[in-house]
């Protein structure tokens, strides 16, 4: 299948004969993306703490940016009048953007609910996050609730040189821990979402056409319909009328989107298996060039896969991307359940909170979510680099004990060290992915990665 004007094809070119796995590859106008692969957060032009020189020289195929946050800052319209995106950010690669309607949830019942877009943090398996890696949320790369870089570091350096505030205290502005009940933000109507914005309170309204056009002011390569991303929460009448809103609003999608962009619909229906079923079959009804699997997975990851399950079996050969999911455990079981791409802010956002990722060989496991926690007094002395089996510039040259300091005393150059290594640790996991399902090894590779604990 290929889109004229935009360029865009799609072939699968392998496929594992035991699971669903399946390798392909994507072509656009500025490139091609080898699938299985792990779309990076770029959500305002930006992979915080990387430039996008970096991104090249890790060998990066493709970014996703924000539609909503790049709308209120700087400006779509201004991006297209300066040449688009891709030239505003100095990357000529391939540019995926979404529609905004994440932000339904994020600023309604997200922050009603006090819970992060479900994928990284399932409300049954919150109890299980291992201690130091406290930012387990997905979302937006630049979401209210974490802190500046500089508010982080200011705080290491308290707690490791004293004068730092005790674990658990209140906020210096008196309104306790951030994970209060907060003010709902949006209004949302069969027109369209209406955000209030967090920088100056000013109410904003997205709807499918303006969705569209303000992507292709962006001129990104590869955008998605306009849905609603309902909670985990909502009950089934609520997820069905969402649903319904999704379709109609992924019909407007179709006929306003830029003719010169592929686009992906996305099918929703929440933890409910008849509404699954059918939002699945309207959206591969339709005449979209890729497929996005969206909003509420359940409340747990084993419900993620039964949504995988009830939905994957329905589709035809468009290339399928999964919303918000990214940890190194579900890459695998999605990947074997026949997903082609994915995006996540978590890899980079962990980074920048002291986790590093670390391979099996190196004492990485599902126990401690392939994780090594940076902040750690034990690597104070530790002369080995950050994962021995790791390539990245940063294990090549660095220490864990330089990087412990580097956090510990809120020098900013952590940031970038520590998110090149998690980016070309996830890079290279999904090359080694690809590899395995070309040569019929991937259940082998899977097994040794997700071994019983």
């Amino acid at each position: 299948m290929q889109t004229e004007m935009s360029g865009f094809s799609f072939e699968v070119l392998d496929r594992d004969q035991v699971s669903n796995a399946r390798a392909g590859l994507i072509k656009t106008r500025r490139g091609d993306i080898q699938t299985p692969y792990l779309v990076p957060v770029a959500t305002l032009g930006s992979v915080r703490a990387l430039g996008s020189d970096d991104l090249v020289s890790l060998g990066v195929s493709c970014a996703l940016a924000n539609t909503y946050h790049l709308h209120l800052k700087p400006g779509d319209e201004l991006i297209g009048r300066l040449g688009g995106l891709h030239r505003f950010m100095g990357f000529s690669r391939p540019l995926f953007t979404d529609s905004g309607g994440f932000q339904a949830f994020s600023l309604g019942f997200g922050r009603e609910h006090n819970i992060a877009k479900i994928g990284n943090i399932f409300p049954q398996e919150l109890n299980l996050i291992p201690e130091g890696n406290d930012c387990q949320q997905q979302g937006d790369e630049q979401c209210e609730e974490e802190p500046l870089e500089s508010e982080i570091y200011r705080s290491n350096y308290r707690k490791s040189y004293g004068g730092g505030a005790k674990e658990g205290s209140k906020r210096a502005d008196g309104k306790g821990q951030k994970n209060a009940r907060k003010e709902n933000l949006t209004k949302i109507t069969d027109q369209g979402i209406s955000f209030k914005s967090m920088a100056d309170g000013a109410w904003h309204f997205l709807d499918a056409e303006r969705s569209m056009r303000i992507q292709s002011n962006l001129g990104s390569d590869i955008i998605m319909s306009f849905d609603e991303c309902t909670s985990p929460l909502s009950d089934y009448d609520y997820t069905k009328k969402a649903m319904h809103r999704t379709h109609d609003w992924a019909e407007e999608s179709i006929r306003y989107h830029d003719k010169s962009q592929a686009i992906y619909g996305i099918i929703q229906g929440g933890w409910f298996e008849d509404l699954r079923r059918t939002s699945t079959d309207f959206i591969v009804s339709q005449p979209f060039d890729g497929i996005a699997i969206g909003g509420s997975l359940g409340n747990s990851k084993q419900d993620m896969h039964q949504v995988l399950d009830w939905t994957i079996p329905r589709l035809d050969d468009r290339p399928r991307h999964l919303l918000g999911i990214g940890e190194i455990d579900d890459i695998f079981e999605c990947v074997a359940r026949g997903i082609d791409t994915f995006d996540c802010v978590s890899p980079t956002r962990i980074a920048r909170r002291g986790s590093l990722l670390l391979s099996p060989q190196s004492g990485g496991s599902r126990q401690n979510k392939f994780r090594l926690n940076i902040k750690s007094a034990r690597f104070k002395e530790d002369d080995l680099p950050v994962d021995p089996a790791c390539s990245c510039p940063t294990c090549c040259r660095y220490s864990r004990a330089y990087l412990r300091h580097l956090y510990v005393s809120g020098e900013l150059s952590y940031f970038r060290l520590a998110t090149l290594h998690n980016l070309h640790f996830m890079l290279r996991l999904m090359e080694s992915i690809r590899e395995s399902i070309r040569c019929g090894s991937f259940m082998e590779l899977r097994g040794r990665w997700l071994k019983a604990i």
